[in-house]
This record gives structure tokens, C-alpha cells and sequence, in this order.
């Protein structure tokens, strides 16, 4: 869907039209609940913040720029939400990341040997980002995993640019320090960041 089609749909939806919202709806649900799955590392709150997110959404779809992509709004909706998800619930996270990354498809590799050093490199990462502190982890995850650009995230968690750039940069770092600290054979690739 070009970005010219997503601002018909939006201007449809604004004045009624289900179907375009729920166009709309299909194209970024996905990548919204990945996102809230990624940082609340629980299917069952992230289902709650993509369900809010979008009747969030719906509700407020005047307030947005008809010709602006609708993918960084709805992910600033949905990070305030797993923000909001993840205080209030203080409890542990039941459902590992890696569930996450397994259901979005990461990992899938020829040959045997290649699999377990995939496996070895997923279950790293997601030890490590779950050392994070949260602001670290939500821009770790929104720039690799979402492929937000700065600007992007910026307005996603609604700070400054050179807020995000610090954040991503120390998440890095102690990302790179807890995979270094695991002190297991992992690829190469796993401290290239």
C-alpha cells in the first residue's frame, strides 16, 4: 500500500468508512503487536495494548497529518500502552522473547549446525535485552527490530532525538556487555553492532 493509499483509507476512515479503517487495521496490526510483544515479552498484554491501540487510534484519527505514514503514531499509541502495561501489571513476564522472535521468524537457517548457533545467538539477545533497564530496551527494539529511524522513535516516545541516540547507544553498550559476559562461543556477529 503506497503512502498515497494510506491517506485515502485515513480520509475515509475519518469520515465513517469501517472497511478502510480496517484496511488500515491489517496493514499495521501486525507490526504493532510484534513491537508491544517484543517489549512486554507476554502475548496476552500484547494483545491488550494492539486492541487499545487501534480503538485508541480510532477514536483520535482526526487529530492525525492524513498524509503522514500512520506507522510511527500507532507505535507511539502502542509504546505509551506497554508502558503503561508494564508498570501496572509488576509482575513476571510469563512469556519469553524469544517466543517472540520465534513467531516472527528470526532464526531460520539450513543446515543443523547453523540452527544451533542461531539458537545460541537468539537465546543471548534476549537474555541481554531482557537485562535492560525499559527506556533502553523500547529503542533497541523499535530501531533494530522495527527499523524506526531516530526521528521516528522520537516522536514514538515523544523525547528529543539526542534522548534516543543516548538511549540506544548505552542499551548497546550493556547489551554488548551482557553478551560478552555470557562467556559462551557465540558468533562473531553477535557484538557487531
Amino acid at each position: 500500500m503506497s503512502e498515497q493509499s494510506e491517506a485515502i483509507l485515513v480520509s475515509e476512515a475519518r469520515r465513517g468508512d469501517v472497511a478502510a479503517f480496517e484496511a488500515l487495521y491489517k496493514k499495521h496490526n501486525t507490526m504493532v503487536f510484534r513491537t508491544a510483544y517484543a517489549i512486554l515479552r507476554d502475548r496476552f498484554g500484547a494483545e491488550e495494548v494492539t486492541q487499545e491501540c487501534f480503538v485508541r487510534a480510532y477514536r483520535s484519527l482526526q487529530t492525525v497529518d492524513a498524509g503522514a505514514s500512520l506507522g510511527p503514531w500507532l507505535h507511539r499509541i502502542a509504546v505509551n500502552l506497554s508502558y503503561n502495561w508494564w508498570k501496572n501489571a509488576r509482575r513476571h513476564w510469563v512469556f519469553p522473547l524469544q517466543s517472540a522472535l520465534r513467531e516472527v521468524g528470526l532464526g531460520h537457517t539450513e543446515s543443523p549446525l547453523g540452527a544451533l548457533q542461531q539458537s545460541e545467538l537468539r537465546d543471548a539477545v534476549v537474555n541481554g535485552l531482557a537485562l535492560l533497564g525499559f527506556d533502553q530496551r523500547v529503542v533497541v527494539i523499535l530501531f533494530y527490530y522495527g527499523g524506526f529511524s531516530m526521528e521516528e522513535i522520537a516522536y514514538i516516545l515523544d523525547c528529543p532525538v539526542g534522548t534516543v541516540k543516548s538511549r540506544l547507544h548505552y542499551g548497546r553498550c550493556n547489551l554488548k556487555r551482557q553478551l560478552q559476559s555470557i562467556g559462551e562461543a557465540l558468533p562473531e556477529v553477535a557484538y557487531e553492532f
